[in-house]
């Protein structure tokens, strides 16, 4: 018909939909112990006890922590919003110490510039490339052979939780997420309390950081 045919411009293959890569618990203790760079290890540690996105862990502030309730305040976080999530006790301490190291007024995770000491004066938060690097450094001599990133953390955090009991909807609220749509990724259904919840993430919690 000499015709242009617009509709096969508007076809699309269908979307690939691949399940994320998760670690076991077993197997995030074996990668953080193999950080040992305690500024990033302190911070890689947080992301996974927390199930924090990259930015929303490099760029905690000291403000943004509840000490007395125990909770993680996410400002600003994906899609502009705020939500708190659970803070496992043994995480509290260990934040506490590691900040006693810097004491920067504002960033739990200040950029390093040259020395150690520096730490305290400075106004930026920790880079995102630094903190990946030397998570892939970890993950290889982990010896573990999933092709692992730091999001992996938080994908193995929401797994480990499910697997531990917690119903989905609380998931979806830790996380952040929109719609309960894209936390029914990590499947199942069931019902727990919160106090619950944080009492599994203390037992997950417990022999990363002594």
């Amino acid at each position: 018909m000499k015709r242009e045919w617009h509709t096969l411009a508007l076809v699309r293959p269908d979307k690939e939909e691949k399940l994320p890569v998760v670690l076991s618990l077993q197997e995030v203790e074996q990668v953080l112990k193999c950080v040992h760079h305690q500024h990033y290890r302190v911070c890689l540690t947080t992301i996974y006890a927390c199930g924090l996105r990259l930015l929303e862990g490099v760029r905690l502030q000291v403000k943004n922590i509840d000490s007395q309730r125990k909770m993680v305040h996410i400002c600003a976080g994906k899609g502009g919003k705020d939500r708190y999530i659970p803070l496992p006790t043994a995480s509290l301490e260990m934040l506490r110490q590691y900040w006693r190291t810097h004491r920067n007024p504002e960033w739990l995770f200040p950029r390093l510039h040259g020395t150690w000491q520096g730490l305290i004066n400075t106004s930026e938060p920790m880079d995102e490339s630094s903190i990946q690097k030397a998570f892939r450094a970890a993950l290889k001599k982990s010896g573990i052979q999933k092709p692992a990133t730091v999001h992996t953390l938080r994908h193995s955090y929401a797994t480990h939780l499910l697997e531990a009991g917690t119903d989905l909807r609380t998931i979806q609220l830790y996380l952040g997420h929109a719609s309960i749509t894209t936390t029914t990724l990590y499947l199942h259904l069931t019902s727990v309390t919160q106090t619950q919840s944080r009492q599994r993430i203390d037992e997950m919690l417990a022999g990363l950081w002594r």
